[in-house]
């Protein structure tokens, strides 16, 4: 039988910040690790460190210390060049905000990714289409983000998260501005789509209710992380 080796590690990752005169430690030795397929959320306090510890995942940040391994690669020593293309290729990565752009279309929201990958405008127009329509919106393909709703806009986030076909996805809060109700829908969504996809997915969240729809909660406490298998 094949061994199925992580998709994502981070190890001994530690990180710290001045604050005025003060270091102020937010991560100490922070390890976790998550496989292909499966979902992981990331709980704790706020200012324990997740936003932190998710941007290091994604290559956004560099620790003080420790190592981020994607698909099995170490990352802290690449170049910002090197890094820039992994995280256009293998990681994904949604905001608590969606961050789309105003003055384009949900379908062009979702395009410009894969533009900037260099996908032709077409297939990029046709695998656009696909995934918004997985995640339920047929018939928003057209509109901007100011017709769609809060529902929607984190949805064509997903969307366009996950545009690129990356193995990795990390979402910060992605539900965190939602009604409970839009936000139980958008997280099944979400969950949906990782799993038939495959996808590796590291998930903050301060909502112990879809926490526990997750394969696994991660705890991040005083600057370490600690697994509860599900």
């Amino acid at each position: 039988m094949t061994k199925t080796n992580p998709a994502l590690v981070l190890k001994d990752v530690y990180q710290n910040f001045l604050e005025g005169d003060r270091d102020l430690r937010v991560l100490c030795g922070a390890s976790i690790e998550v496989m292909p397929g499966e979902i992981v959320a990331l709980v704790g306090p706020s200012g324990s460190g997740k936003s932190s510890l998710l941007h290091i995942a994604a290559l956004l940040e560099q620790p003080k210390a420790g190592e981020v391994f994607i698909n099995g690669s170490g990352c802290i020593n690449l170049s910002d060049k090197e890094r820039t293309l992994i995280r256009l290729h293998k990681l994904g990565f949604v905001y608590q905000f969606h961050h789309l752009l105003s003055e384009f279309s949900a379908r062009e929201n979702v395009m410009l990714p894969q533009l900037i990958a260099g996908v032709k405008k077409n297939k990029a127009e046709s695998l656009a289409d696909e995934i918004i329509k997985s995640l339920g919106l047929n018939d928003r393909l057209h509109h901007r983000p100011g017709k769609l709703s809060g529902g929607e806009k984190q949805r064509i986030a997903i969307a366009r998260a996950l545009a690129n076909k990356p193995n990795i996805l990390i979402a910060d809060e992605p539900t965190g501005n939602l009604d409970p109700e839009t936000a139980s829908k958008v997280f099944q969504q979400l969950m949906l789509v990782v799993k038939n996809n495959n996808v590796a997915a590291l998930i903050a969240t301060h909502n112990m209710e879809l926490a526990s729809l997750m394969d696994r909660i991660c705890y991040l406490d005083d600057g370490c992380v600690f697994s509860t298998d599900m």
